[in-house]
């Protein structure tokens, strides 16, 4: 789990410096410097035991005279080690294993040098993960879901696999606000309004784990009410019924014919091409493995695609089975899957029949890939978020928190790119963008891990965040600047 820690003055623990050795609370927003990986070392009764690393992926230590650093701890030593406290208020404390001593602030400095607990050893803690997420309840093993039409959010579905389970977790002022896929709020009433406000302002208590309940300002808790799960206000949640799992939104996917035809589960776990529509089982989780550079198709009734005797391609795998990983070729926006196990790539039959038996691709072995989940991106790099921002002309890398990019699905696997306003992204001479374009160009979506794309623009380059801001076209090959987080 990644986080920021705010001191009491606003202030954000840093790792200063190009090697990160140094820390204050100097940080002024949640950038790289001010993201630390929270790792659970034990419980130790209602505590946990942590350690926190910063972006260089050294640990957060404490010497013997309470100064604070960045630095690798001998593994015999406790220096990195803290007990994290959670408070009512959803603040924490970090007290030093070894010494019973507080982390704490002066506003600038960060030490660790007094065992009495004061408002300078509170943190509140901010959530570092990306924006685009979903919501699951433990308790009832279900997960959140927007009802655009009775503008509610029920706690009601089982695999998270539509749009309208996705929500944009924004932070403003110290304070969340929950956006549905729609563009709508969460409230303090039970319906969704249309814009922020103070009424759609929640405090969040967070846990590691990525565990959260969300509060209003009077202390009233979000939790599910009834039988059908309606997310509301209330103040006697029970059986830990308030406390949800934020995890990022899932890429699930569906894969097109060049016959028009979608990759569909029949009758449990026979595959075909054969659905003009995209039905729920013609929707799959693309899970990528970084380790061997595989990926594996989830249906949303838990098997994998799997290839068996011969050329067969059936819906039965798990995912431990060799059988169910495949490597990737991408071919403007269109995605080739050759198995692992057989060196063959999967096409289909006149029939519709999915199959995995030609040694070299042809037009049958092409798919064309949808996000079947996401008719938007928020785009995260190196740097930031991508978006406009005051006192630029084109679009920026950098920023704190995302714009909406439309996404309009065309014919070939290629999208177009529209800004909320409806106006389409246009490349300049200087292979930056505009957002104010009339005419629409043509982008390839290529999925390169889990939750990240790189982006072929219409110029045959990628998009690459530039170290100075702007986002531009003109990557040759795809590297850590042109992958973005989606």
């Amino acid at each position: 789990m990644q986080v920021g820690l705010i001191d009491w003055t606003g202030g954000y623990l840093t790792a200063e410096g190009p090697r990160g050795h140094a820390v204050t609370a100097l940080g002024s927003s949640l950038g790289r410097r001010q993201t630390w990986e929270l790792k659970v070392s034990q419980k130790q009764g209602e505590q946990t035991v942590v350690e926190l690393r910063g972006h260089q992926g050294q640990a957060l230590c404490v010497d013997p005279d309470g100064a604070v650093r960045c630095a690798q701890p001998a593994p015999e030593e406790q220096q990195g080690q803290f007990l994290l406290e959670v408070h009512p208020s959803g603040a924490w404390t970090l007290q030093q294993v070894q010494s019973r001593k507080y982390l704490e602030s002066d506003g600038e400095d960060v030490f660790c040098i007094s065992r009495g607990l004061t408002s300078y050893h509170m943190w509140m803690p901010q959530l570092a993960m990306h924006a685009h997420v979903v919501l699951f309840n433990p308790r009832l093993e279900l997960y959140a879901r927007a009802d655009p039409e009775l503008n509610r959010v029920w706690i009601d579905t089982e695999v998270p696999y539509l749009e309208e389970c996705s929500f944009i977790l924004r932070f403003r002022g110290g304070v969340y606000h929950l956006e549905t896929s729609h563009h709508k709020f969460v409230s303090r009433s039970e319906k969704l309004v249309k814009k922020p406000s103070a009424e759609t302002a929640f405090h969040l208590t967070l846990k590691p784990g990525c565990l959260a309940f969300l509060t209003d300002r009077e202390g009233r808790i979000l939790y599910p009410h009834g039988s059908r799960g309606l997310l509301r206000l209330g103040d006697d949640p029970a059986d830990n019924k308030e406390w949800f799992v934020i995890r990022r939104c899932p890429q699930w996917v569906s894969l097109r014919t060049r016959t028009k035809r979608y990759v569909t589960v029949v009758c449990d776990s026979e595959v075909y091409a054969g659905s003009k529509k995209v039905t729920p089982m013609s929707i799959f989780h693309l899970e990528v493995n970084p380790d061997s550079k595989t990926v594996q198709l989830k249906g949303t009734n838990h098997s994998y695609l799997a290839q068996r005797e011969r050329t067969s391609v059936v819906a039965d795998g798990g995912c431990r089975e060799p059988e169910t990983c495949f490597h990737v070729q991408w071919h403007y926006g269109r995605i080739f899957l050759r198995a692992a196990t057989s060196g063959c790539y999967l096409g289909t039959l006149p029939i519709g029949l999915v199959v995995a038996r030609a040694r070299h691709p042809g037009p049958s072995e092409g798919f064309g890939l949808r996000l079947a989940n996401r008719s938007f991106l928020l785009l995260r790099g190196r740097y930031g978020y991508v978006g406009s921002a005051p006192g630029h002309a084109v679009l920026q890398c950098n920023l704190l928190e995302p714009d909406c990019i439309e996404l309009l699905p065309c014919k070939h696997s290629i999208y177009h790119l529209q800004t909320c306003g409806k106006s389409f992204w246009s490349l300049t001479s200087e292979k930056t963008f505009e957002t104010w374009g009339t005419v629409a160009l043509n982008f390839c979506l290529e999925i390169r891990g889990n939750n990240l794309l790189a982006i072929l623009a219409p110029n045959g380059y990628y998009l690459r965040g530039d170290r100075e801001g702007a986002l531009m076209a003109d990557g040759e090959e795809v590297t850590g600047e042109s992958l973005w987080e989606f």
